[in-house]
């Protein structure tokens, strides 16, 4: 029997707390799960520093990776003998939905933006590379790493197989949003999957959804709004990422300027200088991360050691509402002030701004430019789904974005009460 026909002798399954079973009978699959790489997203949390805010969220990649091939798993079984469905590409995308958060690093995002690097580019490396994903990938037939490297980038041929997993309505995002509200014990993720699941129908270049299951996608939606505002954008755990990079530029100008660090930091030196390979990549999660910040609390250097002390104890800034674009006059001014007061304005006035856009229509030719979600009418038309519905036609393609500044509190109020720096400080933040 050709590999990627072989079935294990029994299925393999995994418990899981939001699909109750995760089920494997593919022999491609399992071994993609064995691979150290795909191992290593154990040791990548989902949610970054979330678990500073929500106690529970100490969930990983792996388990949200496993959840999102679960879901795959389920819609093209419903899918089987449906027209525009071609069972030649279910084991590409149980592969894709498995592997498409692959080359996340160390609390990712915050990370990247540092390092100026891009996790896609790395799962694209790991899937195409000299790794044992390669070479997995590569016995199932010739150029089936490249299919699954081209379904996660987007650019597979087959539009219906790549809106499963990267879509409005996809199997990704079905998945995190339950899973993030499971671990962080908010009810705001949770939405009616089985039913979309059983609504679900394939088209030529996308997933539609009959209209009877119209109000279950509204409910998806909002869950999707909720969870960006009240999880993803908490203000406490945007304090807890400003001190991550902050820690991370601090490491790195230390580097640049020859400081000699009492522990050599051997598993960012190729990430100081933005020229880190696979080997090196693979090897920093962050387990290994977090050593190091626990280590750095006992460096020389007073700001390095103070950041480091204040995200591993949880000593988090604090924030006010701040707007940059009218309040700049405000913000030049403290910017002067807290550098009379010896405190740092680069490292400890940092403002941080997230938007979201819950749900977008279609405008062709728009940079990013999503496909909408389709209702299938019972005449076989479809029809798009802000313009059935009043619940999501009233938040489309409407972005909301919101501004913090982030602040060090204690650092000002140990001033002294006298000091004509701290009074002004405190008038302009607190009025």
């Amino acid at each position: 029997m050709a590999y990627r026909d072989e079935k294990l002798s029994e299925e393999k399954v995994f418990k899981d707390p939001v699909h109750r079973y995760i089920h494997v009978r593919d022999r491609v699959i399992w071994d993609l799960i064995g691979t150290p790489e795909f191992q290593r997203l154990r040791r990548v949390r989902q949610l970054g520093t979330s678990y500073l805010t929500f106690h529970g969220a100490e969930h990983s990649r792996f388990n949200h990776s496993l959840g999102v091939y679960e879901i795959v798993r389920r819609i093209i079984s419903n899918f089987k003998d449906r027209p525009n469905w071609d069972e030649e590409e279910r084991l590409l995308c149980l592969a894709a939905a498995l592997l498409h958060d692959l080359g996340h690093g160390p609390f990712s995002h915050s990370f990247e933006k540092v390092f100026k690097l891009d996790h896609e580019d790395f799962t694209q490396a790991i899937l195409l590379g000299d790794t044992k994903i390669h070479q997995v990938l590569s016995k199932v037939e010739e150029g089936f790493p490249k299919k699954v490297a081209d379904v996660i980038n987007k650019t597979y041929k087959n539009k219906l197989v790549v809106s499963l997993i990267s879509s409005q309505i996809d199997a990704d995002r079905m998945d995190y949003l339950q899973r993030d509200a499971y671990f962080t014990g908010v009810s705001y993720g949770h939405f009616d999957m089985e039913r979309i699941l059983r609504v679900m129908r394939p088209m030529e270049d996308q997933v539609v959804v009959k209209e009877s299951g119209m109000h279950a996608v509204e409910d998806y939606i909002m869950s999707r709004y909720q969870m960006y505002w009240q999880v993803y954008f908490h203000p406490v755990t945007r304090s807890a990422e400003v001190i991550l990079s902050k820690i991370l530029h601090r490491a790195k100008e230390l580097y640049e300027e020859g400081y000699t660090f009492k522990l050599e930091p051997t598993h960012f030196l190729s990430f100081f200088t933005e020229k880190p390979n696979l080997k090196e990549y693979l090897a920093l999660d962050e387990s290994i991360t977090l050593y190091y910040f626990q280590m750095w609390m006992e460096e020389d250097d007073p700001i390095l050691s103070d950041l480091c002390d204040r995200f591993v104890n949880r000593r988090l800034l604090k924030y006010i509402e701040f707007n940059p674009n009218s309040q700049m006059n405000e913000w030049m001014e403290l910017y002067r002030l807290f550098q009379e007061a010896g405190v740092n304005p680069d490292y400890y006035l940092v403002v941080d701004s997230s938007s979201d856009l819950p749900y977008d229509f279609y405008r062709p030719g728009e940079e990013g430019e999503r496909l909408p979600i389709h209702l299938l009418k019972p005449n076989q038309e479809l029809k798009e789904l802000s313009r059935l519905s009043d619940i999501v036609e009233s938040i489309s393609g409407k972005k909301r974005t919101d501004h913090k500044l982030y602040i060090p509190l204690d650092r000002l109020e140990e001033m002294p009460d006298r000091s004509k720096t701290k009074q002004r400080i405190m008038e302009i933040l607190f009025g």
